[in-house]
């Protein structure tokens, strides 16, 4: 299992081109880029930042939302695909929000693309029908960014256990 640990603040000059890297991998289902990377200062006021690698070739941006933890974006490297860097940053970000008292996490990703969906579904997510205000203005925003050409969007929520 690959090893992950909190990013660096120093580190957060590397993470936008880390995105755009790992984006790439849309292209081969159709989708070409739809939205800018996260920025520097972005990452910094993220609630916590999760890395594999230094310099890291996957990572995991973990806002709240409601008072549940939020995987605002998971990203690796294609380079790094399939060998679990994905999943473990999944399970870290899961066991990190357990530690700082979230009971739940939450996320937006596309409903059927294998590496989305199906992938966070097999993590133990579960689709959401109701939606809490703040999942709600994430949903508009989320939805708003991304025509719905490239796909089903789906809101998806993990329950947590201390």
């Amino acid at each position: 299992m690959p090893e992950v640990r909190l990013a660096r603040p120093d580190g957060f000059d590397a993470l936008p081109a880390l995105e755009q890297a790992a984006d790439e991998i849309f292209v081969t289902v159709g989708i070409s880029a739809v939205f800018d990377p996260a920025t520097p200062a972005v990452y910094a006021a993220a609630l916590a930042v999760l890395v594999v690698g230094d310099p890291p070739f996957g990572r995991a941006r973990i806002e709240e939302v409601d008072g549940a933890a939020h995987l605002e974006q998971l990203a690796v490297h294609p380079a790094q695909g399939r060998h679990g860097v994905g999943r473990a940053l999944v399970e870290a970000a899961c066991q990190w929000a357990i530690e700082h008292g979230y009971r739940a996490m939450t996320l937006v990703t596309y409903r059927y693309i294998a590496w989305n969906g199906p992938f966070y579904a097999s993590a133990g997510f579960s689709a959401v029908s109701e939606l809490s205000p703040g999942l709600a203005e994430v949903w508009r925003e989320d939805t708003e960014d991304r025509p719905a050409r490239y796909g089903s969007r789906v809101v998806m929520r993990r329950a947590l256990a201390p």
